[in-house]
């Protein structure tokens, strides 16, 4: 009897050994697929979230782009508008060189041309050569008998180059022959009429080198005035308010 019940016991015990096993193999089966499913889940989301971020990195990069386009272009647009802006101020600068001796000396009709000469220079130059000062200097002597006189003195460039910089340049020439026959000549300033054309009046075709030679000069006029009376005003010894 008692051997019956200790065997029944040992039944019970081992049973339950093996409904346990069996509950903890239930339990991992069960349990196994729903972490597999959560870490495809997380792969899936960390995917996701690459994606996104790839995608918010090219749209800034985009917009970058797009924003640097827009800047060039409004920088190009201010460009042309002050280059337009620069061109019609030189246009009206060119203008006012073309009748300038006019405006500026009283009875102009009265005057008459006595003698003229031309200097040339160098490519981008405006210092006078031994050649420039002896013609200068041929000319000044004829200076000595002149009553009630001017001298128109011009200064041009050849076509290469800036607008701007060719009216500056021709001023630098204009006045490097004023200084020469001022400082060599004792030529009073109030004689001299600086006009600084440019490039604006050629005198020969810019597309040989010859004829850019001969524009890159300087034009000296020797005008008297026929009723022998001293007209001229207050001298332009640096071309006032007529260049820049």
């Amino acid at each position: 009897m008692i051997t019956n019940r200790i065997g029944l016991l040992m039944a019970a015990v081992a049973l339950a050994g093996v409904t346990g096993c069996a509950t903890k193999n239930y339990v991992r089966n069960q349990t196994a697929p729903l972490v597999d499913h959560t870490n495809q889940l997380d792969e899936k989301t960390a995917d996701n979230n690459r994606q996104i971020h790839d995608v918010n990195d090219r749209a800034q990069a985009g917009i970058q782009q797009a924003q640097g386009a827009a800047d060039t272009a409004t920088q190009n647009a201010q460009s042309a508008s002050k280059a337009a802006g620069d061109a019609e101020t030189s246009a009206n600068d060119a203008v006012h060189r073309a009748d300038s001796l006019d405006s500026v000396v009283k009875g102009l009709d009265n005057y008459k041309s006595m003698a003229n000469v031309a200097v040339t220079f160098g490519f981008d130059k405006a210092a006078l050569t031994k050649d420039d000062r002896a013609q200068l200097d041929s000319f000044a002597g004829q200076l000595g008998s002149a009553k009630s006189y001017i001298l128109e003195v011009t200064g041009g460039t050849d076509s290469t180059g800036p607008a701007e910089y060719n009216y500056q340049l021709s001023q630098r020439r204009a006045d490097a022959v004023v200084q020469y026959l001022a400082s060599k000549y004792n030529v009073p300033a109030h004689r001299f009429y600086l006009i600084g054309i440019g490039k604006d009046k050629e005198v020969a075709p810019n597309n040989t080198a010859e004829g850019r030679k001969q524009n890159r000069r300087v034009e000296i006029q020797l005008l008297s005035n026929l009723s022998g009376g001293d007209q001229s005003t207050t001298p332009v010894a640096s071309n006032e308010g007529l260049s820049k």
